[in-house]
C-alpha cells in the first residue's frame, strides 16, 4: 500500500475519513435545511407553463 502502510491501517484510516466526511455533510446539510418542496413546485410550475405555450 501507500507509503508501506500495511492494508489493515489502511482501511482503518480510510473507513474513518469516509465516516468523518459523511458526518460533516450532514451536519451542513441539517444546519442549512434545504426547503427542497420549495424548488421542486418551481420545476413542476416551469415544466406545466412550458406545455401550454
Amino acid at each position: 500500500m501507500p507509503a508501506g502502510v500495511p492494508m489493515s491501517t489502511y482501511l482503518k484510516m480510510f473507513a474513518a475519513s469516509l465516516l468523518a466526511m459523511c458526518a460533516g455533510a450532514e451536519v451542513v446539510h441539517r444546519y442549512y435545511r434545504p426547503d427542497l418542496m420549495r424548488n421542486r413546485l418551481r420545476r413542476v410550475k416551469l415544466i406545466s407553463q412550458s406545455h401550454i405555450a
